[in-house]
């Protein structure tokens, strides 16, 4: 029953623990991007649990240096991952990950970051979150949260035996839930433009639906202080999208703005990802990327934004020619 109740105040609050009662065929992973300010340094770092269909679990913390191209895997028995109920804060043996702190004592990898000013996606009673009324239907293959399109970081970490300062960086927060990755998708994340203030995140993939499967999307971008959203669900089409080994290009429209973006991809790094709730698909992400965009206001015939975004992360990942139009 305290499951039953913890996974229904999870509906409405993507940032804390969603897996209360699974046992089998499920993970979890949060998200963590840290930019440095002068943005020398750039890592992702994944806190997550993992369930394979015969019940074996595993939690594990995934970390990603996109500056050297590196990802290491730390794996850790799933009795030490502790959840807390009702809250976004999780302890793996110890490190801690909450929505204003991580605290890291991995062994290339340890201090503690504080984070300030977040920006979380928009979330009403019918639409809680990114997934919108998505978020309600039991049997989805992934589920996503925006826990902050992008914050204020500080404080040092050493890895390596080297400090890092992180005061002044960026960050950016979102995590995922379920049991497998999409079959194809493609994701990009800039917080780093000319501007401060400004984020991006933008995704289309392959939602499989009973027994056959829709195209959706998802993309945002803040922009003093307003999130503009472009969803499937708000009435958005994609006009276009072009996947090459360079770029990404798509094109986004709803009744109020036109969305337009150029990514240009960079070398990328291989990362865990789940399949039927182990951790043992393959994704490549790079995070030195740049992502043009530009922003159009239909309404007023303006161009709101017209900007480049560094230090991108971008992943494209699967069957992905499924998704060019």
């Amino acid at each position: 029953k305290l499951n039953q109740l913890n996974r229904l105040h999870a509906i409405w609050n993507p940032h804390v623990y969603h897996g209360w009662g699974k046992t089998r065929k499920y993970f979890e992973g949060w998200y963590y991007k840290i930019v440095s300010k002068d943005q020398n340094n750039a890592f992702a770092i994944i806190p997550g649990i993992a369930m394979d269909e015969n019940g074996n679990k595993q939690s594990f913390i995934q970390v990603l240096d996109g500056k050297n191209h590196e990802a290491i895997y730390h794996k850790f028995d799933a009795d030490i991952f502790i959840p807390t109920p009702k809250e976004h804060n999780l302890s793996i043996d110890n490190n801690i990950f909450t929505y204003d702190k991580i605290s890291l004592d991995l062994p290339n990898l340890k201090g503690q970051l504080v984070f300030k000013n977040q920006h979380p996606w928009s979330s009403s009673f019918f639409s809680p979150g990114i997934m919108g009324p998505y978020s309600f239907v039991p049997f989805m293959e992934c589920y996503h949260g925006i826990l902050s399109m992008n914050h204020t970081i500080s404080g040092i970490i050493n890895h390596n035996g080297i400090d890092i300062s992180f005061d002044e960086g960026k960050g950016y927060m979102e995590k995922d839930w379920g049991h497998s990755f999409p079959k194809a998708y493609i994701w990009m994340q800039s917080n780093h433009f000319s501007k401060p203030n400004i984020s991006i995140k933008s995704s289309i993939a392959i939602i499989p639906w009973l027994k056959s499967s829709f195209i959706g999307h998802i993309a945002g971008i803040l922009i003093h202080d307003q999130l503009i959203e472009f969803t499937t669900y708000n009435g958005t089409k994609v006009n276009s999208c072009e996947i090459t080994k360079k770029n990404v290009t798509i094109e986004m429209e709803n009744k109020s703005y036109k969305l337009n973006i150029n990514a240009y991809r960079e070398k990328a790094t291989t990362l865990a990802a789940p399949i039927s709730g182990f951790m043992n698909g393959r994704i490549d992400e790079s995070m030195n990327a740049k992502i043009n965009v530009k922003l159009f206001n239909k309404k007023t015939k303006q161009i709101i934004l017209e900007d480049i975004g560094y230090s991108a992360g971008i992943e494209v990942a699967g069957e992905y020619k499924l998704l060019v139009k």
